[in-house]
Formats: C-alpha cells, structure tokens, sequence
C-alpha cells in the first residue's frame, strides 16, 4: 500500500503521528483518509460529523486507521442577493484543489468523501477523479420539510411577493423561520439534491443511499458501512478510474432526465468526467434527454419534497424504471456491477422498508417516482439552444418553461447586472413580451452567479411568468422555475453575442428546434445576413470591460475557467 511505501521514506511520518495519538500498532494498518465538508456554516454540513465519526469507528473495525480532514463548504441560500454568491462556483474547483493536497502531501490508501451540497458534492466528485485512491461517497441527505410542505426555495416567492405587497412582512417571517426544520440539503430537487443523486447514478455510492432523511439513523449505517468499505477498496486496490468509464456518465444524464435535475448539473458533470480523463459536454445531455422519460413528481418541477425520494424508493427505483436505458454493465464501488447491485436490494427488503415510509404520508411511490410506461413527460427535461446570440450554446431546462415561452419572439431588454433587473422587474418596466438579460455574469465576468431572485420575482408574477424569458450568461439555481435560458455562451465579457444586444432586438426563442436567435432590430424583423452584419458593426465597437476582480482568487477564477458549455472548470 502507498502509506507503507512513504513511511519508508518518510521516517518522520511515524513519529509526527505518534504524536497526534496514534499508536505504533496503528501505524502499519490501511490509512484511510474521511474528508468532509463539515461546518457551522449551513443545514448541509452542520451534521455531518456524526458522519465522519461513524466512518472513522467503522474504518477502525474493519482494521484500518481514519484520518479527519475538513474543507467547509458555502451555502448558495445563504449567498444570495449580494456578491458573497459570485464565489459559490470557485468554490467548487478550490475544494477540489484542497481535497488534492489533502490526499497527496501526506498519501493515503483510500478515502471516504462526506458531503450533501450545490458544490461540496461535485467537488468531491471531481476530487475523487483527480486523486484516484480507493474512493466512496456518503451524500448527508435531505431537510424535512416544514409546516404545510414549506419548502426553502418557496422564499424567494415569497420574498417577491412581500416587495410587491401582496402578503405582510410578518407572514413572510412566519415562512423564513419554519422553511429548514432540520439540516441536510434543501428539500427539493436543486443541484444539491441532483448532485447527491448523481454520485449515485455513477457509481460512486453504495446503492439506495442518496438523498435519505438527513435524520434518518438509516445514514448513519449508510456511514459505517462506507468506512468498511473503503477498508475493502484499499486492499483489493479498486481505484475509481477502474470503475468510472464514459458509461457510468450516460447512466446518470439518463437519470438526470428521469428526475428533472437542476441546469446546474451542466456545469458539474462535465467538470467531473474531466477530472477522470473523460469528455462529457452540453450536447451529451441535449442528445440523451431528448425522448428520455421524465418521473420524479419532486419540487421545484414537481408536487412533493425531496425526503419523499427516498421513501418512493430513491434512485434504485428511478434505475429500476428506466433500466432498459441504463448499461447495467457497469461496475460500481460495491466492487459489483449496476446489474447486481439493483437484483441485491430487491432481494434485501429495501424496497419494503422504503414503502413503510411513504404508507406513513398516506402516497404510493408511484405518486412520487410514476412508471417508465406513465411519464410525467417523454422529452426530458433540458435542452441546449444554439444559433447567433449563443454559438457555443445556452442551457434551458424546458420542463419549468410554460408552454406559451416554447416558441416566441420577444423585445430584448438588456441589463448588465441581475440587481437593475431585478429592480425592473419589480418596478413593472418589464412587459410581456419583453426578453430580459442579465449579462456580464458568466465565469469570467463575476464568478457565474445565479439569477435567483429575478427568476422568483418572473415566476411569482402572474403577468409575467408566461409571458417574458429571463437570458443570462449567468446561471440558475437548482431551485428556478419559469422561462429561464441560461450559460450563454460565449459570455459578455469574452464578447460574446450577448455583449451585443441593443434595446427591442427581438429575440427568437423555439425550445423544439434547439434555437436561440436575434432576427430583428428596433423592432423591425432583419434576414439573417442584414442581422451578422450589423452584429460584426456592433462588435466593431464593443471594448472588453475592466475585470470585476483585481485580486484574490475570484481574479484567478476569472482568469482561468472554461466555458459554461464544458463545466465551467479552472484549466
């Protein structure tokens, strides 16, 4: 085992753990490293240590010593609204760049991953395929719900609505104070919830173990049995390389339509598969979404909070349902293949143990998870638009668009901030028929923030929700409902066509054609070649903006990440 091999020649290794309350007998076992983003810093991580210390005690029984190491995560609710959430994507690749360090400045031969949110979760993904040491993910699971299923991304609703005086300041208090019960991730269907999905889509969990009741004493079991594991990784020496083929991706972008997962996931997936060596990009996920049968009746998209997952059956059940789309094939960290590990829990009583949860909140799971042959819908759930404002492509996820918004041409309305948006939108200068734009928020203009609070204000608004498109370089969270097309690449501080956009261009949005195009200016329709011309005038004229951030490691974020369209990643 490595450890052994730079004891050797690192004499001073022994002494050095010796002296942290190791003991010599300790010294010569699998060291396994449990790195958490354990934190007071929100629900999502303020528990996990209760899940660090299982696995710790679980790796020492199976005959290995833990090693605890933290990297806290940010919260993305707790961000919103000032520019604290312009840091929310880098934070990310920092994570990672830690978990690095961790794992190599003092090697180790295996390692449990413990995390629940929007970035921890990815970031250990792609932690896990950078380092490649014998690896397995524990995901901390999912918030109750509160009063009435309140649900957190339910604020922003409110919050509008209070701006607008449609309900009281106390009201909206009385929803801020019972909307997060309990800790673990928000409890619908965001990207921290789709991303815990997704490690279990790849592979990377043990079976039937994403997005439980972060309360639920069936995770801290789901922790030992990790701790144990990794023992077993650590000596069989299964790497996740050895496990993680471009396969596993196809799987979880299938299970990724199955649950309408957050646009968010565009960003991490391929930031993932990059750091195991492989290339997954947007147009995988447009291609395998498209005729891909659509599921999960969860919130933002859906009916229910997300602790009703795991209850209708979790991802086995959703993999059980689309299995004729899935390549069984693949192996997983159980050291058995998708195939084996889904025969295994219907013959273990998990699925009977999963319906004794729902029976207690009077559902059947196929009021939560419906049949492959009863879809929700048929056509997945995101979709990639291309054409002369998004050349490399912009990101929708159609399955929260109303239906009107599918095909439209509408008055562009550009602003290059989300703040003079907002304000507009609440100040009823938007109209229907308008095309609001935030631009100069992608990677390289600000971090990528999310546009959350003017998607709430579209959304909640019943003027506007069917009737105007929200357009960013920026992103969404997980949680946004409503016309929403996002990632547009390339971005306005490259000089990107979205830097472009002047006042009442009108704007051609066809969801079903996959296209995204300016066909007209002042108003007036323009044929294509009339549109490039004066676009490449435009851009004649266009000088880049001075960068948002001068130093720190938003200036080296900035500098450095990919487009949207290929993660978003720091190269």
């Amino acid at each position: 085992m490595i450890s052994q091999h730079i004891r050797k020649i690192a004499p001073e290794m022994d002494p050095l753990r010796i002296g942290m309350g190791w003991k010599p007998e300790d010294l010569s076992k699998p060291q396994i490293m449990i790195e958490s983003t354990f934190g007071d810093s929100h629900p999502g991580s303020a528990h996990l240590l209760q899940f660090v210390n299982e696995a710790a005690d679980a790796v020492c029984e199976a005959g290995g010593k833990a090693a605890r190491y933290f990297v806290t995560d940010i919260c993305d609710g707790m961000s919103q609204g000032h520019d604290g959430i312009n840091y929310s994507l880098t934070s990310r690749d920092t994570i990672c760049n830690m978990i690095e360090i961790h794992a190599n400045a003092t090697p180790f031969d295996a390692a449990v991953f413990i995390s629940s949110c929007d970035k921890a979760v990815p970031a250990h993904l792609m932690g896990i395929g950078r380092v490649n040491i014998p690896s397995i993910l524990v995901t901390g699971g999912v918030m109750e719900a509160g009063p009435d299923l309140l649900t957190l991304e339910q604020i922003g609703m409110y919050s509008a609505m209070c701006l607008r005086g449609e309900i009281s300041e106390e009201e909206l208090d009385y929803y801020k104070q019972h909307a997060c019960p309990s800790c673990g991730a928000c409890s619908f269907m965001g990207t921290a919830s789709t991303m815990q999905v997704m490690g279990e889509a790849l592979g990377l969990m043990l079976p039937g173990s994403a997005l439980m009741p972060a309360t639920s004493k069936d995770l801290n079991e789901v922790a030992k049995r990790a701790g144990r594991q990794a023992v077993e990784l650590a000596e069989r020496g299964i790497k996740p390389r050895d496990i993680i083929t471009l396969k596993s991706f196809e799987n979880a972008i299938m299970v990724h339509a199955a649950i309408s997962g957050s646009s968010n996931s565009l960003l991490h997936i391929p930031a993932v598969a990059h750091e195991f060596g492989l290339e997954v990009d947007a147009g995988m996920f447009d291609r395998m979404h498209r005729m891909a049968h659509y599921l999960l009746d969860i919130r933002p998209a859906g009916k229910w909070p997300a602790e009703y997952f795991y209850y209708a059956g979790g991802v086995p059940r959703i993999m059980e349902e689309i299995k004729s789309r899935l390549h069984l094939d693949v192996m997983t960290v159980t050291g058995k293949t998708l195939g084996e590990n889904l025969e295994e829990l219907k013959n273990n009583g998990y699925y009977e143990k999963c319906d004794t949860y729902l029976r207690k909140v009077g559902l059947k799971h196929t009021d939560v998870i419906h049949s492959f042959d009863n879809p929700i819908g048929k056509n997945g759930t995101i979709a990639i638009l291309k054409g002369n404002l998004a050349p490399e492509g912009a990101v929708v996820k159609h399955s929260a668009v109303p239906q009107e918004m599918f095909k439209a041409v509408l008055k562009a309305k550009p602003y290059d901030c989300e703040e003079d948006a907002f304000e507009a939108v609440l100040k009823h200068k938007i109209q229907p028929g308008d095309a609001v734009f935030i631009r100069y928020e992608g990677p390289k203009g600000s971090g990528m923030p999310e546009m959350f609070y003017t998607t709430e204000a579209i959304s909640s608004d019943p003027l506007l929700a069917a009737s105007i498109a929200l357009i960013t370089d920026g992103r969404y969270s997980g949680a946004s409902k409503g016309p929403a097309i996002g990632h547009v690449s390339p971005e306005a501080a490259d000089g990107g066509p979205i830097a472009l956009v002047e006042e009442d261009d009108l704007i051609e949005i066809d969801i079903p054609n996959r296209t995204l195009r300016i066909v007209g200016i002042n108003g007036e329709c323009q044929n294509e070649q009339e549109v490039e011309r004066i676009l490449a005038e435009r851009k004649t004229r266009w000088k880049p903006r001075e960068p948002k951030y001068k130093s720190g490691v938003l200036k080296i974020f900035s500098e450095h990440a990919v487009s949207p369209m290929k993660g978003g990643y720091m190269k």
